[in-house]
């Protein structure tokens, strides 16, 4: 799975002109479900955004994750994040997970994140989504998780 996470003071996600996922400090994660993925690549990717150490301590280092500062996580599955742009002046999205895969790991990714930590929100799979958000620094990452292939 591939996520682009990103340190915010509020995000939004709104569908239809309704709100229906927002939060406070935390991050903001665009998430992608690739083909060869897997439930344990759901595991490690959650795993990972909640203890990725992002936030400032109290000598300004970025020693603290979302677990530690209790921050809010907001979830917005984004297809086009998965796409090879390696070559061409148009996306091929040939390494992303069918829709019904993509919709299955995001679903077992939101229950497994809504069983692990109390201030977690969602986007809505397929749906046409406008995300605002204030970006905190900037601090942007990619995480990429391959827990079932050889690497």
């Amino acid at each position: 799975m591939l996520t682009i996470i990103q340190r915010v003071t509020t995000a939004n996600v709104t569908v239809n002109n309704e709100v229906i996922g927002q939060i406070g400090k935390g991050i903001m994660a665009l998430v992608a479900v690739e083909r060869e993925d897997s439930e344990k690549d759901a595991q490690r990717l959650l795993e990972r955004m909640l203890n990725y150490r992002i936030f400032a301590d109290d000598n300004d280092r970025m020693n603290l994750s979302l677990r530690d500062i209790g921050g809010g996580l907001l979830l917005v599955p984004q297809f086009t994040l998965a796409a090879d742009t390696n070559s061409g002046n148009r996306p091929s999205f040939t390494p992303a997970a069918s829709p019904e895969k993509g919709q299955q790991l995001f679903g077992y990714l939101r229950q497994l994140a809504s069983a692990t930590y109390p201030h977690v929100e969602f986007g809505q799979f397929g749906a046409d989504m406008q995300v605002a958000l204030v970006n905190d620094g900037p601090v942007t990452f990619t995480l990429r998780t391959t827990t079932n292939r050889n690497n």
